[in-house]
């Protein structure tokens, strides 16, 4: 059985994960012992002994739904957002001029992957209700590579998920080069799936069981504040904008 809470796992926090992961599986009764690290996300998200993992929003709605089940939705109480719902960052370089995203037009956008919710399909479709374009777009392969990307003066701008921002506004010196210019509206946050044929009722019973029970220090770091239930058709709703492939200047 395979059980991985890979999305928000930077090392400053593993250990806190792996302390969830552990009342969950007490509580469940069955699960591997530990966390899967390091493994293949897309052989997680569609292993037919997955117990549990979490998946971006992106991938559930354009790739993942017919294939797996939805839990619940982490709860992480970010400033704006209802329950189980988060937004984009949109960030630039703390010495930049600009203040608005219509003063970054035309220049390069960093994202970490092309099926990213926060990093890639919510600033997408944010700018362009704003009828705003960049000139050129790079890959950094996570949100970290991206707020490095423009602390660097790599890129101009990038979207970072707000959760991720917080976690490296407490573990991440990158963050005293930037500055936020904006927010995106909110969407429904990172779900928690299982396999296809498994039964999600135990597994967000024990999941909420395990939040209640994490100690208030591990419940601060993993700022986790309950599970909410939110439909497969919210997700379903969310516009996917052309990916980068389709991006021309």
């Amino acid at each position: 059985m395979i059980a991985m809470l890979g999305m928000y796992d930077m090392p400053a926090i593993q250990p806190a994960n792996d302390r969830f992961w552990s009342l969950i599986r007490n509580h469940l009764g069955t699960g591997p012992e530990r966390l899967t690290r390091d493994a293949d996300v897309w052989q997680v998200w569609r292993a037919p002994d997955l117990v549990l993992t979490q998946t971006c929003g992106m991938p559930y709605r354009t790739c993942l739904h017919p294939d797996v089940t939805l839990i619940g939705t982490p709860d992480y109480g970010l400033p704006g957002c209802p329950p189980g719902y988060y937004r984009s960052v949109l960030i630039a370089h703390k010495d930049a001029s600009g203040e608005t995203e219509a003063d970054f037009a035309g220049g390069r956008f960093a994202y970490n992957e092309a099926l990213s919710q926060s990093g890639w399909a919510a600033p997408m479709t944010h700018l362009a209700g704003l009828g705003l374009r960049f000139g050129s777009v790079v890959r950094t392969g996570s949100h970290a590579g991206s707020a490095r990307a423009v602390a660097d003066r790599r890129a101009d701008l990038a979207g970072l998920d707000a959760l991720t921002w917080a976690l490296l506004q407490s573990h991440d010196p990158v963050v005293q080069r930037l500055k936020v210019i904006a927010t995106t509206p909110p969407t429904p946050g990172l779900p928690y799936i299982t396999a296809r044929q498994r039964d999600p009722a135990p597994i967000a019973r024990a999941i909420r069981a395990a939040i209640a029970d994490l100690a208030p220090q591990d419940r601060a770091a993993l700022h986790l504040r309950g599970l909410a239930d939110i439909d497969s058709s919210a997700y379903l709703a969310i516009p996917t904008p052309p990916g980068p492939d389709e991006f021309t200047p």
